[in-house]
């Protein structure tokens, strides 16, 4: 994982990419590399909650221009489907991911962000899918993520512009939750990260699910998806603890995942 450094902090995994003299742009290593960091961080029970940022004064520029030069057509598919499988996975993961985006997320950084369960940016934050400026479309997931979340006319007018917006902007669409300043975006991203790992984690989990896969259907199914999670979350022994805290007017809470 030469190219994704993942260090642990309690509960809290932090997953860094660091190519920062190439403004952590993506290429094929880079990928394979963020592929087996979350791997790494899916089989380890101790890790709840994951923060990923970049390394220096870039989130992720990009995907890698030089290495893309050339590709034919054969060559670029097969590309999008590597970073497409591997933001999927990110996505899927069943621990939430805290994108801390602490300088230019554009391009694929843009769509790494946007596989991500929340975003935080630093004011520095910059924020675009300029493909089309390039000769390209996105190619990983940009075209089927940034309508999701910010709804398909500001979308369309973002990927058909290749237009970069502020972190200001970015959080007015609702593409990312807070801006900070670049010092405090750390500390708040671990201050949530930890609120989030202070819960019953099954519960944490199960939720995750439903919305995910809520947003992939229709309201019917989804809300079958919904009672199914919480029939399994009122079998647990945190269901127990959780609600016997409340009910005896305790703040202390000791959930231990079953």
């Amino acid at each position: 994982m030469g190219f994704v450094k993942l260090e642990q902090q309690g509960h809290v995994g932090i997953m860094t990419i660091d190519r920062e003299k190439a403004l952590n742009a993506l290429n094929s290593q880079v990928l394979s590399d963020l592929d087996a960091a979350i791997d790494e961080v899916a089989a380890n029970d101790d890790i709840y909650v994951v923060i990923l940022t970049g390394a220096g004064r870039s989130f992720v520029a990009g995907a890698d221009i030089g290495e893309m030069k050339n590709f034919s057509a054969y060559d670029g598919k097969q590309f999008g489907v590597h970073g497409g499988s591997v933001f999927l996975k990110l996505e899927n993961m069943a621990k939430p991911v805290i994108a801390a985006i602490n300088g230019f997320a554009l391009g694929g950084g843009c769509e790494l962000a946007m596989s991500c369960d929340i975003r935080l940016a630093s004011e520095k934050a910059k924020f675009g899918q300029p493909e089309v400026g390039l000769g390209i479309t996105p190619g990983f997931g940009g075209t089927q993520r940034l309508p999701r979340i910010v709804g398909i006319s500001k979308a369309m007018e973002l990927i058909l512009t290749a237009k970069v917006i502020k972190a200001e902007e970015a959080k007015a669409i609702g593409l990312v939750s807070e801006v900070y300043p670049a010092e405090e975006l750390m500390p708040k991203a671990l201050e949530l990260a930890n609120a989030i790992c202070a819960n019953a984690q099954i519960a944490v989990k199960e939720s995750k699910r439903c919305i995910r896969m809520g947003m992939q259907t229709d309201i019917n199914t989804g809300s079958a998806f919904e009672a199914e999670a919480f029939g399994v979350c009122c079998g647990t022994e945190d269901k127990n603890e959780g609600m016997g805290a409340f009910l005896e007017k305790r703040a202390e809470k000791h959930f231990q995942g079953k």
